[in-house]
């Protein structure tokens, strides 16, 4: 079982996002810690791009601070040998295929996954061009992470048969952010999936905020991934964040421990 896999085992996963080098690494660094010791399962770490398509203006907005504040792929590698000194909780790099391009491929991948990384998701690679980068994760022991979105419908099945690690379940058209109520039907889409592949743990992103957003998807889904508000408190707050992070991403977890 791969470490990804492991982090379903335990009940509803909760899956916090944060923007790698926003305001700075140290700050990120001391937060990672933080939400580990506060019960996320997972941990997503986003690679700041000038070009982030799939994201809101909040995520947007935290790219451009952490590029001008000197986040680079090496700083990130870095700061990952670090964490992995002493937080085990599994964690996946979340960039866009610019980034692991201009990198080098299997360079950037053997890189990641030396550091200590498990899995890498590449929203703007389609299912269809994934070749390029899904045998060099498997050569090294990286999952690679495949999504799937409500305009998926016909080919749900076929991604889910192939997916690895989990998978991706983007609740709603567009890019990321906070949403007052997530409508499309994510458990059709998680059911449909189940029934292709029904060891794929599915975790539901895009627009969940409040832990009773949270609560309703886990009933639907194995797990909760949330992006735009944390990556707000670390805006709002700068380097005095990490409490706050480790507050929101606690009340999260108990929302989905929740019966």
């Amino acid at each position: 079982m791969s470490r990804i896999t492991d982090a379903f085992s335990h009940g509803k996963a909760f899956i916090p996002f944060l923007t790698c080098g926003d305001p700075d690494l140290e700050t990120t660094e001391a937060a990672v810690r933080a939400i580990a010791a506060a019960g996320a399962d997972l941990i997503e770490l986003g690679i700041p791009f000038s070009d982030p398509t799939a994201e809101g203006p909040v995520i947007q907005a935290a790219n451009q601070r952490a590029l001008a504040a000197g986040a680079t792929t090496d700083k990130i590698f870095e700061l990952v040998r670090r964490l992995r000194k002493d937080v085990t909780t599994p964690m996946v790099f979340m960039t866009y295929a610019n980034v692991v391009f201009s990198y080098g491929t299997e360079r950037f991948v053997s890189t990641a996954a030396e550091a200590g990384m498990d899995g890498l998701i590449l929203p703007d690679v389609p299912y269809e061009e994934k070749g390029e980068f899904a045998p060099v994760c498997r050569k090294y022991g990286l999952d690679f992470i495949s999504l799937i979105a409500p305009t998926s419908e016909g080919r749900i099945a076929m991604i889910a048969q192939e997916a690895e690690g989990f998978l991706y379940c983007v609740s709603s058209m567009g890019v990321t952010g906070v949403r007052g109520e997530i409508t499309p039907d994510v458990g059709r889409m998680v059911r449909l999936a189940k029934e292709a592949n029904p060891d794929l743990p599915c975790a539901v992103g895009f627009g969940v905020s409040t832990p009773e957003q949270a609560g309703q998807m886990a009933q639907l889904a194995d797990g909760v991934i949330v992006g735009s508000a944390i990556v707000t408190l670390a805006q709002q707050y700068g380097r005095e964040a990490v409490p706050h992070i480790r507050d929101y991403v606690a009340d999260m977890k108990a929302a989905l421990a929740r019966p």
